[in-house]
């Protein structure tokens, strides 16, 4: 499982989820055109969502650390957008979804936004916050009590 097991194919499989949700309430006649407003807020969402990951794997980089889940950082990166939050790729991945849930007019597809949340908590956060805090212990004992998890 572990070879599929990366944050992009989950949040793919949500934003898939997510449509695939607005395309059966389309059907039922419970779906409507999203007003230009929800549309613009949405492209802007994951504007944001986007930028937040870039600016998270440049830091990572210029620590040279790893970006790929499932392995052990070479460093904990503490200082740009990790000072606002500990996870800002997986935050930009959540407001990817947002903004793809926004763009579709698609209140199904904002409740599965928490569940999104859940899964990459479960499935990558929990390690990762793990590893951190057993190679670099003080370090993440700073950081985890002056940084959210998420925002």
């Amino acid at each position: 499982m572990k070879r599929l097991d990366y944050p992009p194919i989950w949040l793919l499989g949500f934003m898939g989820l997510a449509w695939a949700l607005n395309w059966v309430l389309t059907k039922a006649g419970l779906g409507f055109e999203a007003p230009y407003a929800l549309k613009l807020l949405g492209g802007v969402l994951i504007a944001v969502g986007l930028m937040l990951m870039a600016l998270a794997v440049f830091a990572m980089l210029r620590h040279r650390t790893t970006v790929v889940p499932h392995r052990v950082p070479a460093a904990i990166v503490m200082d740009g957008v990790y000072r606002l939050t500990r996870n800002p790729i997986y935050l930009g991945d959540a407001f990817t979804l947002v903004g793809f849930s926004l763009l579709f007019a698609n209140s199904a597809g904002m409740l599965l936004v928490p569940v999104f949340m859940a899964v990459i908590q479960r499935r990558f956060i929990v390690e990762e916050e793990s590893w951190l805090r057993t190679k670099f212990p003080a370090e993440f004992q700073t950081w985890a009590e002056q940084t959210r998890r998420w925002l």
